[in-house]
């Protein structure tokens, strides 16, 4: 099956010219985001001791870190043999075979000649942003690598493989570090995290599902690989897909149906392999390939999505410790009343949330934050300083929605019908062509930072944070209501990133002169097949 990245007549990647489309925007952007985090959004994470409690500062390697691939499944799910299959040669360090051979954490990055960099190494390497791994101890640095070679794929991401996950007597061995922990600490940074499954493997042992669960809150970049899918017939493909989808069900509590791609991605295909769904199988890969192919024109939004997200959590943050510093007595009974905001801390938060009109998911999980809080002295934490607050507010307020707007600017080049889907039939007033009402014609990646700009939570807004974006179209109130009826298309009262998308993209077909359908036409719907 020859599905790999096209290579041009030098033995370049076809695709890496499209990846470069906006290079110069792409690194305006990069350093935008470092300057806002360096001087707006660290020194409120420094001074109220954000590392405690979250994870480290982060450095102008992590912002400027390409896109990274996370690879996790049980062991022989195929993860290793994918990198090889995408980079279409073999890597330093690597180890193929059915038993658990990947025994470690395996960065595998571009690099000018084939080496192996120890993690040790790896870890207090300034260029490389590896640095937040030293808090996980020798104990797992010694058990991580970085594998450079040269190849144009690694050029545009790089690819963590990390050790298959055990079943059975054998997870209870001990690793020697925190497996889920660790495996948060990549999932934070990925922008795209695959979960491998094989065709003939279907169960979830307890590890797998921790590792699954630590996912939470990165449900917006999981996708479900089902490899070896051309080692069944199509009969038996269908009950494995369903059961894959059943045991998932139960592990991953998401409202929203995880992309799943049918693959079968072989070095040599083996010869008692099926025929009767290749070309769905095929399909199906080429997909995935296409969406590693996005990765870095996606890279620099999720980037600023996620320096959104930490600002956020950062103020957040300043606000608890502080507050619980001016709980404090200034010279009596200071243990007691330090137990006593302890063991009392939800209702702490609520008294925060309250003060300062604050969504509730904007706070830390309290159990967890309980734990690392018992750690220290509340006596000694810092009072508010509402100057390094107006910083963090200025930068989610200005700085970085102004960042987000110059993305129409780096999109990839769009066909002409797509980048003024109205020109062709300009001459007739209210007509619409056909192939305006397909989901295909919606110009998602226009409309994404806009949804990204309203904070969605779990992937979805609510009416109140849409209607300023629909009003400002001028529309009357008719014409808005008949948009959102027709775009809330599951009629839950939220709309995620494609309802939005299809909502914008209607706004514009009554702007043109366009009429509203009475009913959302089918071919409007996003293939949510999987």
């Amino acid at each position: 099956m020859s599905m790999k990245f096209k290579k041009n007549g030098k033995g370049k990647q076809g695709s890496s010219d499209s990846l470069k489309l906006g290079e110069d925007e792409y690194a305006q952007v990069i350093e935008g985001v470092k300057r806002i985090y360096s001087t707006k959004i660290r020194p409120l994470e420094t001074t109220y001791n954000f590392e405690g409690f979250h994870s480290a500062p982060l450095t102008d390697s992590d912002i400027e870190a390409k896109p990274i691939v996370l690879l996790i499944g049980q062991y022989s799910t195929g993860k290793t043999t994918f990198i090889r299959y995408l980079l279409d040669k073999s890597y330093p360090g690597e180890h193929i075979g059915v038993e658990p051979t990947t025994d470690r954490f395996v960065a595998v990055m571009q690099g000018s000649e084939d080496r192996v960099i120890p993690g040790n190494a790896a870890a207090v390497n300034q260029e490389l942003p590896f640095r937040g791994l030293n808090r996980f101890g020798q104990a797992f640095l010694s058990r991580f690598q970085v594998s450079q070679t040269n190849s144009p794929v690694l050029e545009n991401m790089t690819i963590i493989d990390t050790p298959g996950i055990l079943a059975g007597d054998k997870q209870s061995v001990e690793r020697g570090y925190d497996f889920t922990q660790v495996i948060e600490w990549f999932a934070q940074r990925a922008d795209l995290i695959l979960l491998m499954f094989d065709s003939h493997k279907l169960d979830i042992s307890n590890e797998f599902k921790m590792a699954i669960h630590c996912l939470r809150g990165q449900e917006e970049k999981v996708r479900v690989l089902l490899n070896k899918s051309d080692m069944v017939n199509q009969q038996q493909l269908m009950r494995v897909y369903g059961a894959m989808m059943w045991s998932l069900g139960k592990v991953v509590q998401t409202p929203e149906v995880m992309r799943v791609y049918l693959s079968s991605f072989w070095i040599e295909k083996p010869v008692n392999s099926f025929e009767d769904c290749r070309e769905l199988i095929e399909a199906e890969s080429k997909d995935l390939l296409r969406d590693l192919k996005e990765l870095r024109r996606n890279a620099a939004i999720r980037k600023i999505n996620e320096i959104i997200k930490r600002a956020r959590m950062a103020r957040v943050h300043a606000l608890i410790i502080s507050h619980l510093k001016k709980e404090m007595p200034s010279m009596f009974g200071k243990k007691k009343k330090q137990e006593a905001l302890l063991k009392n801390l939800d209702q702490e938060f609520l008294k925060i949330q309250q003060r300062h009109h604050l969504p509730p998911g904007d706070f830390p999980n309290p159990d967890r934050f309980r734990q690392n809080l018992a750690l220290y002295d509340m006596d000694k934490f810092k009072s508010l300083k509402e100057d390094l607050l107006e910083r963090v507010d200025d930068a989610l307020a200005t700085d970085l929605p102004r960042l987000m707007s110059m993305f129409p600017m780096m999109n990839p080049e769009l066909e002409e019908a797509q980048k003024n889907p109205f020109e062709a039939f300009s001459a007739q007033p209210g007509e619409v062509p056909p192939s305006y009402w397909h989901f295909s014609s919606v110009d998602k990646a226009s409309y994404a930072p806009m949804f990204q700009s309203l904070n969605p939570r779990e992937g979805k807004v609510s009416g109140a944070q849409v209607k300023p974006i629909l009003m400002e179209s001028g529309l009357p109130n008719e014409s808005l209501a008949q948009i959102w009826r027709l775009a809330d298309f599951d009629a839950d009262g939220y709309m995620d990133l494609d309802e939005f998308c299809i909502a914008m993209h209607m706004i514009k077909a009554v702007q043109n002169g366009g009429h509203l359908p009475e009913k959302l036409p089918s071919s409007m719907l996003p293939n949510r097949k999987f």
